[in-house]
C-alpha cells in the first residue's frame, strides 16, 4: 500500500510527530519524556540478524567450448539460479512438446547469462554446443539448483564403507 501526505494549497501538511525541519526526532512518551532513539529496537523486541547474501550467479568453464560462426571458441560463462518460471515457460514451447528432450536446451538457454564474448546466449547457441559441453551444463545446472550438489555420502550396509551416490534426476526440470 502506498502512503501519501495530505496536500493543501500551501503544500504537504506535516504529521503531528514530524518536525518542521525534516530531521527525525526521538519519540516522546505520553508524559513528554524522550522515548527510545529513532531506529533503536524496543526493549524485548527481537534484534535483526545480519542478512546473508544469496549467491545467484555461478561461473563455469566448458570442457570443449562453444565455437561460433567466426571460429572463436567460448569456454567461460556464467549461469544463474533457475526460477519456477524458467522451468515452466519451456513446457509451452512447441519444440519441447514435440520432443521432451529439448527441454534442457531451452532451459539452459534461459539461465546461461554469459558465455565468452557473445552478446547474448539463447537456446540456438545451446543446441549447437558439443554433446560433452551440453552434458557438463546439465550437471552444473543440477548442482547449483540443488543447493550446491547432487551427491550424498552413504554407508554400505554390508561392509560399512562410505561412498557417494548421485541424487540428481535424469533430465533438467525433473530432479
Amino acid at each position: 500500500m502506498r502512503r501519501t501526505t495530505v496536500r493543501t494549497a500551501g503544500g504537504p501538511v506535516p504529521s503531528p510527530s514530524a518536525p518542521s525541519d525534516g530531521v527525525p526526532q526521538a519519540p516522546q512518551t505520553p508524559g513528554g519524556a524522550p522515548g527510545p532513539a529513532v531506529g533503536a529496537p524496543a526493549l524485548g523486541a527481537p534484534t535483526a540478524l545480519p542478512a546473508q547474501r544469496l549467491q545467484t550467479e555461478f561461473p563455469f568453464e566448458l570442457p570443449r567450448g562453444y565455437v561460433d560462426e567466426s571460429g572463436t571458441v567460448h569456454r567461460e560463462g556464467v549461469m544463474r539460479l533457475s526460477t519456477a518460471r524458467d522451468e515452466l515457460v519451456p513446457l509451452r514451447d512447441v519444440r519441447v512438446q514435440e520432443n521432451p528432450a529439448y527441454l534442457s536446451v531451452v532451459l539452459l538457454g534461459r539461465v546461461i547469462t554469459r558465455l565468452g564474448t557473445l552478446a547474448m546466449v539463447h537456446d540456438g547457441i545451446v543446441e549447437n554446443m558439443f554433446a560433452s559441453d551440453l552434458a557438463f551444463l546439465q550437471d552444473f545446472y543440477r548442482q547449483i539448483n540443488a543447493e550446491g550438489h547432487t551427491r550424498a555420502e552413504v554407508e554400505c550396509p554390508h561392509c560399512s564403507e562410505p561412498f557417494e551416490v548421485e541424487l540428481g534426476g535424469s533430465r533438467l526440470g525433473e530432479s
